[in-house]
Parts: C-alpha cells; sequence; structure tokens
C-alpha cells in the first residue's frame, strides 16, 4: 500500500470511529450548551439595568466558583489571560524576570508574561500528562540555573527565573506533585494556568488550588462559558483583594471621587457575563458527567485501532475531559495533517495542537531547554469533537 493511499486510510477509519459515537451531520469541535437558567439570569440582569461590572450575579458566580473549586476566594474578570497577568503580577513578577512556562501551551500563558515586562522559558512536556515535565524540568535547572542570595538565575542569562506556570494541558492535571517541588528547590513560586482544567481534581484537590494562585478561563468554547470571561483562585485573602483592586482599575472606594492609588486594569468580568456564568455552573456537575460518558464512548470506539489512542486522565486525578485527544503513534506522525483534512471533510471538526512557543515570531528568541517530547507531541496530538452533549444527555 502507497503512503498516500495508507494516510488515506487511516484519516477515514478515524472519521468513521468519530461518526460511531457522534452521528451524522457536521459536528463541531466544542459548543456550550445552553439549557439551564440562562436566559432567566440575563434577562433578570437586563432589567436591572446592571449590566457592567457592578451587580449582584458577579457576586454570586465568584461564590459559587470559590466553592465549587475548594478556594477560599475567587476573583471574576474578563479572560483568563487578564487573570493570569494579574497573577504574576501578584506573584511579583517583574520586569526582567523568566517565567518558565510550557512549549506546548495556548498563547496566553506565555502572553501574560510579556504583558508584565517578563521573559516567558520554556519547557518541555510529559507524555503521560501532556503537561510540564517535573523530572526533565529538575535536571535541567540543575544545569542550566543556580541558587543565589535565595533567587533562582539563570546562568546563561544572568535573569532571575522568578516563577513557573504549568499548564493543565486539555483538561488533564499536569504533575503537581513532582512540580511543586521543583519550585520549592529552585525557589520559584507556582501559579497553576487552569484555563481549561475546570472541574479537574488531583487526589480530590481542584486543579488551580495547589500553587499560590490558579486561572480559570470560561470562554465560549470552555466546559462552562461566561462568553468571555476568567478568574483568579487563590486561599490568600490579601491577594484576593489586591486582585480585585487592580483588576477595578486600582479604583479607592469613595461615595464619588474618582482616586486610583497605581496603575490599575479594567479587567472586572461585566454582570451579564456572571448572569450566563452563574446558569452555567449549575449544569456544571451535569457537563462533567456527559464529557466523562463521551469519553468512554470514544475509548470503545478507538480501543481496536493500533495507529491512534485516546488520551486518558493520568493516575490519581479525574479529568474534564475538556477536549477529548488522540495521539498517533510515532509510525503515522508524518499522517497528521491528512487525518486532520479527512475528518474536517468529512464534517467532523477537528484540530492539532498548537504550534510550539518557541517556533512563533514573538518568541522564536526566548530561552528554552530541550524540547524533544513537546515537538513529538505537536506532531501527533489531534483534538476530536467534545462538546458534551455528545456524550448522550441534553442537559444538566
Amino acid at each position: 500500500m502507497s503512503a498516500a493511499s495508507s494516510s488515506s486510510r487511516l484519516g477515514n477509519d478515524i472519521a468513521a470511529a468519530i461518526r460511531t459515537v457522534v452521528g451524522a451531520g457536521p459536528v463541531a469541535l466544542h459548543e456550550p450548551l445552553f439549557a439551564g437558567n440562562e436566559w432567566n439570569y440575563v434577562k433578570e440582569c437586563l432589567d436591572s439595568s446592571y449590566v457592567s461590572s457592578v451587580g449582584k450575579f458577579v457576586d454570586r458566580f465568584e461564590t459559587e466558583l470559590a466553592a465549587f473549586t475548594g478556594a477560599k476566594y475567587a476573583v471574576a474578570v474578563v479572560n483568563g489571560t487578564a487573570a493570569l497577568h494579574i497573577g504574576l503580577r501578584l506573584a511579583g513578577v517583574q520586569p526582567g524576570d523568566e517565567v518558565i512556562v510550557p512549549a506546548m501551551t495556548f498563547v496566553a500563558t506565555a502572553n501574560a508574561v510579556v504583558y508584565c515586562g517578563a521573559v516567558p522559558h520554556f519547557a518541555d512536556s510529559d507524555e503521560r500528562t501532556l503537561g510540564l515535565d517535573p523530572r526533565a524540568l529538575r535536571e535541567y535547572l540543575h544545569a542550566a540555573a543556580e541558587l543565589r542570595a535565595g533567587q533562582c538565575i539563570n546562568r546563561a542569562t544572568g535573569r532571575v527565573i522568578r516563577a513557573l506556570v504549568p499548564m493543565h494541558a486539555f483538561g488533564h492535571p499536569a504533575d503537581m506533585e513532582g512540580l511543586m517541588a521543583v519550585a520549592r528547590d529552585f525557589h520559584l513560586v507556582l501559579l497553576e494556568d487552569a484555563a481549561e482544567s475546570l472541574g479537574s481534581t488531583i487526589q480530590g484537590r481542584h486543579t488551580g488550588t495547589l500553587g499560590l494562585i490558579g486561572t480559570l478561563s470560561f470562554n465560549g468554547n470552555k466546559t462552562v462559558t461566561t462568553g468571555g470571561g476568567g478568574a483568579l483562585i487563590t486561599d490568600d485573602a490579601a491577594l484576593a483583594r489586591r486582585a480585585k483592586h487592580l483588576t477595578t482599575t486600582a479604583k479607592v472606594a469613595h461615595r464619588w471621587e474618582y482616586a486610583h492609588d497605581e496603575v490599575g486594569y479594567n479587567y472586572r468580568m461585566p454582570n451579564i457575563n456572571a448572569a450566563l456564568g452563574c446558569a452555567q455552573l449549575e449544569q456544571l456537575p451535569g457537563f462533567l458527567a456527559d464529557k466523562r460518558r463521551l469519553f468512554e464512548r470514544y475509548a470503545r470506539a478507538f480501543a481496536g485501532m493500533r495507529e491512534a489512542n485516546l488520551i486518558a486522565e493520568p493516575a490519581g486525578c479525574r479529568s474534564n475531559y475538556w477536549l477529548q485527544t488522540l495521539m498517533l503513534n510515532p509510525a503515522v506522525a508524518s499522517q497528521r495533517d491528512s487525518i486532520l483534512a479527512a475528518t474536517n471533510d468529512a464534517g467532523l471538526m477537528t484540530r492539532p495542537s498548537w504550534t510550539l512557543m518557541h517556533k512563533l515570531a514573538p518568541y522564536r528568541d526566548a530561552p528554552r531547554m530541550p524540547l524533544s517530547v513537546a515537538e513529538s507531541l505537536e506532531a501527533r496530538l489531534i483534538n476530536i469533537p467534545s462538546s458534551a452533549f455528545l456524550g448522550g444527555r441534553t442537559g444538566s
């Protein structure tokens, strides 16, 4: 069989396997489901005229989000990138610092570092979790950095490596035990980019609650959506207060005066978005059950396929299965694009993982460790249709 015909066959086989789960018709990668109180709460918000950053739904959303994640505090903002930007500032990241982030992540993780005037330092992935590899990172830092006056210094650049930001890729928790140990031993502040992992847990603890600060996203394609939105979660009362202050343009409370005591940001989540989010949070347990059911259906559909396997949650973790993900066998990695073409031609929206950060124009000169695993994963990962309702239920 020629390489072209083999590629065509595999693409068609994968499309057929997906079809056994999702049925006929065009199928998007991830769609929101509005089957609860969305209309009622948004109408209530409109009727109240409180549609901007002040209103009862913002307070309610923050309270319920904290309760769901087990964090003591949640601060709602306009998107996950804004949350991470503020989180890095609160963590003490200064202009000229370096921040370790995954090479395999959405670009917002690196962008938020640059918003602080800092430099992203790209690290390799663990094939078991798709997140940062703590063992490889530890070995790299032993060779590339030194501890000096309580700070981790990059020997090559002389810059302080200030923080470590693991990202829980596609909702699968990273190896946080190993990464927290690296952060402790190398004097790094640890923040979690949990933008994709609402509902994911590690030994019963919600992602985003293991570091100093966690950040979440509620973009339209996330497990729950506020249209656009994000949040910081933390157990530190002082950090939560400062996050709320900075994201409200650093405005000093007063009955009528506009006094601002530092440069702040207009990052607070509008009440109308929070109204949508409150309705979505009510349905979140159902969404998570649906996504787990979808994973199980896909696992059966791909059980006999040697060329590709479905990514499952790491041991000891519970994933929200935000995006169901296939990993191609290295022997057929060259067929990734033809598989993407075949599935999309069949009306099944699939996509590859992100282009690795060091390959993007703004970040080609950024410091990085060897990235062999991330480069292999980039060539082999394919996200397949993952909307919660595809799991077999039509509501919460």
